[in-house]
């Protein structure tokens, strides 16, 4: 479908296909059995500016959007999910900065992750914090010139590879959730270090580990906005990230789907290719609607979330939600498509179907979308009345 896209909008996506196609792919099947984080496929994204898509120009970036993110994480997703996630995570450990930080805390940091010099992360998750965000046990203390934060985070992608994290820690644990507060914390930071790195189901090649704080100091003015704030910043961080999950389910789920109508052309059973017969192109035509349907609802969420719009919780979620489960169904669809050949690890499709069960947890697992969801439209038929 055309979607009108700009000049720019097109380049974006075009680049971002070239990558996939000519870098990514070739290598992606290596750096899933090797868990290997992809390192120098990100100096090549970086060389194409992506890592700056969605940052401002002043600070070094593009000047686009979540729309133009969005492009871009598609393209690379259809080639690696793994890829794309860590190419991604710095783009979310760069929205609390982009959307809270100070001007100094921009024009420091900004520039360096909009180059692709330096990858962030963001740290929300514990072993007792992931839905509930009021759970955070990792704390922040203000000791003269310098908060202490003493902790340990959890499942955190790019971890020890990322060099700036924005790390939330509780700095009034009396207040719940509204004594959360948000940091900027380097790597190399004195009291700061990273344990276990995870293997996990899928997205094998991105790095997911525990963050350590010991006695970690950094100095008072890294905190992003000011204390308390802390719930709002990652919540708020959520909301313009989440699009760009929703993207990542489309681009895999695209990925699938070129890969089964691949295979359904040349396979051939009782004389004839299996595309030819009507079971096989009824799984296809609802692969592909499906993965339509979710491109034009995240590419409508990401547009309402550049338009200005001061609420787009709802948009966000249902963006990410929706194109999430679609993409489960799709890649394991593209599975059934090739049968035997499909459950291979010898082609791409049994990697994507792993891979597509992350995009349903993380950034807030599917069902609590659906919990904001459904608090918008209670607060919608309130407003109404």
């Amino acid at each position: 479908m055309n979607y009108f896209l700009s000049e720019e909008q097109q380049m974006i996506k075009e680049i971002a296909q070239k990558i996939a196609d000519e870098k990514i792919k070739p290598v992606r099947a290596e750096l899933d059995e090797k868990e290997e984080f992809p390192r120098d496929l990100l100096k090549v994204i970086a060389q194409s500016d992506l890592f700056g898509v969605c940052i401002p120009q002043e600070y070094g970036g593009f000047g686009g959007g979540s729309f133009e993110n969005c492009l871009a994480v598609e393209e690379l997703s259809r080639a690696c999910l793994g890829v794309s996630t860590s190419f991604a995570a710095s783009g979310l450990g760069a929205y609390p900065i982009l959307l809270y930080g100070n001007e100094e805390q921009k024009k420091t940091y900004l520039p360096e992750i909009a180059s692709g010099r330096k990858l962030a992360a963001f740290a929300l998750t514990e072993s007792t914090a992931g839905s509930d965000a009021g759970g955070i046990m990792t704390s922040a203390e203000l000791k003269g010139n310098e908060y202490v934060l003493n902790g340990t985070k959890q499942w955190i992608t790019n971890a020890g590879e990322a060099d700036i994290y924005s790390v939330i820690a509780m700095t009034d644990r009396n207040k719940g959730a509204r004594g959360a507060s948000a940091f900027i914390v380097e790597k190399g930071d004195p009291g700061f270090n990273f344990g276990k790195k995870e293997s996990k189901m899928g997205i094998r090649a991105s790095a997911t580990g525990e963050l350590i704080f010991n006695q970690c100091r950094i100095p008072k003015d890294r905190i992003i906005a000011r204390e308390g704030m802390g719930f709002i910043v990652a919540m708020k961080t959520f909301d313009q990230s989440r699009p760009g999950v929703g993207a990542q389910a489309v681009g895999l789920a695209q990925g699938a789907l070129d890969e089964a109508v691949s295979f359904a052309r040349t396979r051939i059973q009782f004389g004839k290719p299996i595309i030819t017969f009507q079971a096989v192109q009824h799984m296809l035509a609802d692969m592909a609607t499906l993965t339509e349907a979710a491109r034009a609802l995240v590419y409508a969420a990401a547009r309402f979330v550049d338009s200005g719009a001061k609420d787009f919780s709802k948009a966000s979620a249902m963006a990410k939600v929706f194109a999430s489960d679609a993409a489960m169904k799709v890649t394991t669809d593209a599975v059934q498509v090739l049968g035997g050949t499909g459950y291979m690890r010898d082609y791409p499709v049994e990697k994507m179907m792993r891979d597509a069960k992350i995009l349903q947890i993380y950034e807030g697992t599917n069902q609590v979308q659906r919990n904001i969801i459904g608090q918008e439209l209670n607060k919608e038929g309130g407003r109404k009345k």
